[in-house]
This record gives structure tokens, sequence and C-alpha cells, in this order.
């Protein structure tokens, strides 16, 4: 690679990979996005470290999995002593902006302050557009508030139960006009890195603008087929999950949230095609990196599951990934490696110019997702996502007793394990699926003799993974002193 390349990075939260069309999707309209997959690649898989957002943000942000940077919970805080990617640009000559969603801490320490090593030049934050509207630091507040007097009053008074934002006073379109006015001011005198980061689709389910209905297609919705559960021997943690489900949603909210779902993919889809619009209209289309993705997914009521928690389906584990560069990367390809959402930061790194020692130095764990696509890499073969009592309930607690689950898969098998049991039972339960014969996961394995072979070799690979990061980063961080005798 010559010249250092642009980079945007377009992210949303809580998105579904079969939500695009270029997916497969037909629940909405994603022209923009489908466009972007045709002149770049698509990664059909793609997994997420985490399946909760800040544990899954600080992936991405630091290039470690959960063990190298020790977020694992929806409000634990990144050590002061980790650096996020964009630092690390700016060693390379990067301006470097953020508008929207980081959250790789908890959103109550974000709003008091920043990260000491975020590396942003243009910091304009906002994790929730309903939330700590009082911060200094949230910017889309200080923009409702300037922009749109009116609605800002409504916004203070109503707060989370506001529903269909107006469109433009909305939040993704917020970080979109940021983003453009950004592009727009673009002197070229070096090259910059640009972080458009949306709340939507995450739920509330019902705070799109009216207008947006009009690109979802309903009558699909409507008649539409989920993936049933797996009952027989079912692990007990998803059981409970379950039954938070069941308790909560009945089948008229989940068909109204689902509209609403699809109608904020809808309405994010046009926001980030007016971006990539500027991109072309100020000739920076040519040597810009575009990478579209999301935290995690969403069940949606698939196995009658609802959002994200200790479930690793293809619906909440798997995410979009789309990477656009041309003359560096193929155009209307798709790749069926396994790679993970911390992959991005070290494919970031290298676009800018660092090398592989460079990278190993400060990410040893991601991987460079230009070499896999070029075919100068392997890739590991394999992706592990982790959920350790991740999630809040429903009274604002984390979940007693805990829920500790974690998944592997390769190239065919997906192997799921949760580690807790009540009353301290020494008893492994889990699922196993045959991602080749069964796409959909309806047929657990975990307990068919003849998987077992299957099933323990994961769990070796699983062992050996834990033994690796714990080289990597558990050892030596009270710091070390050697000793050597003549």
């Amino acid at each position: 690679m010559g010249e250092q390349p642009n980079i945007l990075l377009i992210m949303t939260d809580q998105q579904r990979f079969d939500s695009l069309g270029c997916y497969g999707g037909e629940f909405v309209n994603t022209p923009e996005l489908d466009r972007l997959a045709r002149e770049g690649i698509v990664f059909d898989n793609g997994y997420v470290n985490a399946t909760i957002c800040t544990p899954s943000r600080a992936c991405l942000m630091t290039g470690k999995a959960l063990p190298g940077h020790g977020v694992y919970k929806l409000h634990d805080n990144l050590p002061e002593d980790q650096v996020l990617f964009p630092k690390r640009l700016k060693e390379k000559g990067y301006k470097t902006a953020l508008f929207g969603k980081l959250h790789v801490s908890g959103r109550v320490t974000e709003a008091d302050r920043r990260h000491p090593n975020d590396g942003f030049d243009i910091y304009e934050a906002c994790n929730d557009p309903t939330l700590h509207l009082d911060s200094p630091l949230n910017a889309y507040a200080r923009w409702v508030e300037e922009h749109h007097p009116q609605f800002w009053e409504r916004l203070k008074r109503e707060n989370k139960r506001l529903k269909h934002f107006p469109k433009k006073a909305h939040n993704t379109y917020w970080a979109a006009e940021r983003t453009i006015d950004f592009l727009q001011t673009h002197d070229g005198e070096q090259p910059f890195f640009a972080m458009m980061s949306v709340f939507d689709p995450h739920d509330p389910y019902d705070d799109y603008p009216p207008e947006a209905m009009e690109t979802i297609h309903a009558e699909r919705l409507d008649s539409a087929e989920s993936a049933g559960p797996q009952l027989d021997g079912e692990p007990e943690g998803l059981l409970r999950e379950r039954q938070k489900f069941l308790k909560r949603y009945g089948s008229a909210k989940l068909e109204e949230d689902l509209r609403g779902y699809y109608a904020s993919i809808g309405f994010l889809d046009e926001q980030a095609g007016r971006v990539l619009r500027k991109l072309e209209e100020r000739g920076l289309m040519d040597n810009t990196l575009v990478i579209f993705t999301s935290d995690h997914g969403d069940m949606m009521g698939d196995k009658q599951l609802y959002t994200k928690g200790a479930y690793f389906y293809e619906a909440c584990a798997k995410i979009p990934l789309l990477m656009r560069l041309p003359g560096e990367l193929p155009e209307g390809e798709r790749s069926s490696q396994l790679v993970q959402l911390h992959d991005l930061a070290g494919t970031i790194l290298s676009a800018a110019g660092f090398t592989r020692k460079e990278l190993a130095g400060v990410m040893p764990d991601t991987q460079n997702l230009l070499e896999i696509v070029r075919g100068n890499s392997v890739g590991r073969g394999y992706a592990v996502t982790q959920y350790r009592n991740s999630g809040y309930s429903h009274e604002g607690k984390y979940w007693s007793p805990s829920l500790n689950a974690t998944m592997l898969r390769d190239s065919r098998y997906k192997l799921n394990m949760y580690h807790d049991q009540p009353g301290g039972e020494m008893k492994q339960e889990g699922e196993l699926y045959d991602m080749l014969r069964d796409p959909r996961e309806e047929r657990n394995l975990w307990n068919d003799p003849q998987f077992a072979d299957v099933k323990l070799r994961l769990t070796l690979r699983y062992v050996d993974w834990t033994v690796r990061q714990e080289n990597l980063y558990l050892s030596g961080r009270g710091g070390e002193a050697v000793t050597s005798q003549a």
C-alpha cells in the first residue's frame, strides 16, 4: 500500500448481520450499505468478542479480547493504561474524530470524563440520546439545544419516554451531519480517521422518525417464521434467559418492536448514504478505507429470546462487516474467513502504516484483515466470544445467580459452554451445532455421543486460547523484577 488512506468507520449498535440486503435480509431496504457491499468485500463470518456493548467496544478500540483489556461487564471501566487505536493512529500523522457512541467504559463514567488514551482530536460523544443530557461531554445534547430548541425541551421532559424523534433532530442524523461537516472541512494536509457511531437500532425501538417506516416491508415481517428454541437438553442459563423474555414481552409488543427495529435500520442506511456521498463529492472515495460494522446483534424474538445476552446464536454473535478500499480490496467479493471485531483495530493500524512487528508489539492477538483478503494470511481459523455475567436484569442488577458462558466457533462447528450450575453442581451444560448442516441452530449435538470428539476438540482449543491470553496479557500486571546469577 502506498499513500496512507483516510479511514471512515461507520458503526451501529445492536444490529444483526442478516438485517442488510447484502446478507439476505428482506425486511427493510438498505440500498446504501448494499452498494458499499457491492463495491467492496463482505465478511460472512464476523463475530463479536462479547455479546454486550461495553466489552465488545473495548475489544474493537484496543484490538484485544476481554482478558487483554479487563472490561467484562456492561458498566466496567476500561483501565487507564489501555490505549485506544486512534491514539496510535496519531503516531502515524492522522487527524482523528469521534461522532457518537464510544462506550468503552460505563456510561456514567463516560458522561463525567474522557479516557486519557482515547486519542481523538475531535471528541463529540453521545452514548444514549436520552441520558446524561446535562453532561458537558454530551455533544448531541448541546447540538439539539442549539439547533432544535423546541425539541430540546421535549427531550429534557420526556427522556426515555420520548418516541419518534424528528428526522433532523435524531441522534443518527446528528452523527451523520457532524461526520459530513468534518469531511467538508478536510483540507488534505493529513490523513483522517473518522468514527461515526450511532445508537440505533438499539432498544428502545420506537425512537425512529415516522417517515422511516416507509423503508420496511411490513408484510414480510408479519409472515416471517423465527427459528424455534432447542428445548431438549437446553442449558439452565438459556432457560433463565428465555423466562426473562416470556415474562416481559408478548406477541403484540414483539411485532411493534420488530417494525421499529427495522425502521431504524432503514433510517441509518439513509444517513450512511449521505456520508458516503459526501466522500464522493469531495473526491475522497478512492483513498478512503470505509468500514461498516456493529457491536453485536439482537435476537428480536428468535428462539424466544430478546435483545442480547448469554447466548451465541448467529442473530446475536454475528455482525455485519463490510469493507471498501478501491484498488486495494476486491469489489463484490465475500470472505468466509472467521474474523472478529477486535481485528478491525489491527486492520486499521496496518492500513495506516504499522508494520507487522509494530502491530505485534501493541496488539499481539489482532489480525490484519487486508492480508487475509489478499491471501497473504490464513487467519486464526476460529472465533471466541465471552459473556461473564455481563448484563443487567430488569431490576437494575447483575444477574444472581451469575450467568457465564463462552462460544468457540470453527469453520464448521459452534460450541457454547455454560459455566455456572445452580447449587454448585459439578455438571457442564452447553450446545454444539453443525453450522454446515444446521445453520438455523436447531439440533443441539451436545449430548450426542457421535460428536463427543468434536466437543472435546473445541473445548481443548478454548483451553489453549485461554492459556495464550494469560501469557499475552495477565502475567506481570503488577510489574516484575528479574535477577540473574553469575
